[in-house]
């Protein structure tokens, strides 16, 4: 018999004021006396508009008018839950990975990165992949990184306009696509004109263009349901595929692979329990899931801390004086500008697990098979947990440690981020660079508002911002 999961306290520095509730696998004795959680009363196709276009208005006026625990009807089988309670959050992130497998297999990054990637793939082979991978994103390799970040964004910030308004997401995704190709690669700096790395760096920052055109949207809801792409997405891919399988060729037909160090070489290196080495269709996903999902989302993440910052003078100003004044608190303050950006917009707004055994949900029940998706946005933006939950504060984190189950803009438990320590680290060293080089502000006083692409909420204006002076 399945027990329950009692919510237990967490730490004094991420707990807020939140009442304790129960959450976690029940037995079907248990599931009989719960009730189901409210559903939205909406026709199913406006629901899955709402949801991918303007998942932040959706689930905020849901959980308004329903309560914290509700559910929708979208594209995933099963009507899901939507959940932000941390021990509600709590209960998916610490049951066994069995028990609580990813929807990502289910979601619409599927047609795009394939069924064979550390991000979609399940069981035995998701934790395969992820431990071959781990290494080349954490400890050591992530400090031996920091130069190279710095190099990166001095000489992408060396061509920054002064004086005329630019979309600052491109040219954070120039930088962060440097340091992925150079983890994957093994290439410091930008590849050599002509070479296939070349050619797929290109291809890469084709693709991210076409996926900002306005017919893009069209495409996704075409590619909802579907486990290849469709319409205007295969023509994206399939300029993506060329170029990724023509650097898989080359450096198959290399003889110095077994003496690199990258994470390309270590894939072609790696075998399977019986022997079997990566195919070439199990490298793609690999790949393209490590260079699209390894640039954009930290790029996007820099770009929304400077939305955010450039609009609150007070917090632009204690960051400036602490950095340029080389104040002993000036890393705190980069710190608590991250912090508080990836919480106020995150840019994986939610993530999800299908349960495996009947669940309960506070005063909720739902039988097994059923998706249960915790609300990033939502639970970031919790009064309990942060007051004035929807102003930029960055100072809301001295003294303060992100909470486990209270920010997660990396995901949780073992389908955590595997890149969270890169990612982290790119936005320090990045963050570091523009607040000493230069003057920034945003083009015009009123937010950008987001945009939903894909599983992605971004800037829907690419953060354009001003660069008054350079130093």
């Amino acid at each position: 018999m399945a027990e329950t999961l009692e919510a237990t306290e967490l730490p004094l520095e991420g707990r807020g004021t939140t009442t304790p509730s129960p959450a976690g696998p029940i037995d079907a004795a248990e599931l009989a006396g719960l009730a189901e959680p409210p559903m939205i009363q909406l026709p199913r196709a406006i629901q899955v508009l709402r949801f991918t276009m303007r998942q932040e208005q959706f689930v905020s006026r849901a959980r308004r008018e329903l309560g914290e625990v509700f559910r929708f009807n979208g594209v995933i089988a099963g009507r899901p839950v939507v959940v932000s309670h941390p021990d509600h959050v709590k209960s998916l992130f610490t049951a066994p990975p069995e028990l609580v497998p990813s929807l990502t297999g289910e979601s619409p990054l599927r047609p795009f990165v394939g069924e064979n990637s550390v991000l979609t793939s399940q069981g035995e082979r998701h934790m395969r992949q992820r431990k071959l991978l781990l290494p080349a994103f954490h400890g050591d390799a992530v400090a031996r990184y920091s130069q190279m970040i710095e190099r990166a964004a001095e000489r992408e910030i060396a061509r920054w306009p002064v004086g005329e308004p630019f979309q600052l997401a491109p040219r954070m995704q120039a930088i962060t696509l440097d340091v992925i190709m150079s983890g994957i690669f093994g290439i410091e700096g930008r590849p050599k004109h002509d070479t296939p790395e070349w050619r797929l760096r290109q291809a890469t920052k084709q693709v991210v263009t076409m996926s900002n055109w306005a017919i893009a949207q069209v495409g996704e809801l075409m590619n909802l349901g579907h486990s290849e792409p469709v319409g205007i997405a295969k023509l994206a891919i399939s300029i993506l595929d060329r170029a990724t399988y023509e650097v898989i060729a080359d450096r198959r037909r290399a003889d110095d692979a077994g003496d690199r160090h990258d994470i390309l070489s270590m894939l072609l290196r790696s075998r399977a329990d019986d022997g079997e080495a990566l195919t070439d269709r199990e490298l793609r996903d690999e790949l393209v899931t490590l260079v699209l999902a390894g640039h954009e989302t930290t790029a996007n993440s820099l770009s929304w801390a400077w939305e955010r910052l450039t609009r609150t003078p007070d917090a632009y100003d204690e960051l400036y004086e602490s950095v340029r004044g080389g104040r002993e608190d000036a890393a705190d303050q980069i710190e608590y500008v991250i912090n508080e950006a990836m919480r106020s917009r995150p840019v994986v707004p939610i993530v999800g697990r299908r349960v495996q055994s009947a669940w309960r949900i506070g005063d909720f029940g739902v039988p097994a098979g059923t998706p249960v998706s915790a609300s990033i946005l939502l639970t970031h933006h919790r009064e309990d947990l942060y007051p004035d939950p929807y102003a930029f504060k960055p100072r809301r984190w001295a003294g303060r440690k992100p909470g486990t189950y209270e920010w997660f803009p990396f995901g949780g438990g073992t389908r955590r981020c595997l890149g969270a320590s890169l990612a982290m680290a790119e936005q320090r060293v990045v963050f570091d660079a523009m607040v000493k080089r230069l003057d920034i502000e945003a083009d015009r006083p009123e937010p950008e508002r987001a945009r939903h692409r894909n599983v992605t909420m971004i800037p829907a204006r690419g953060a354009r911002v001003v660069v008054r002076a350079r130093h």
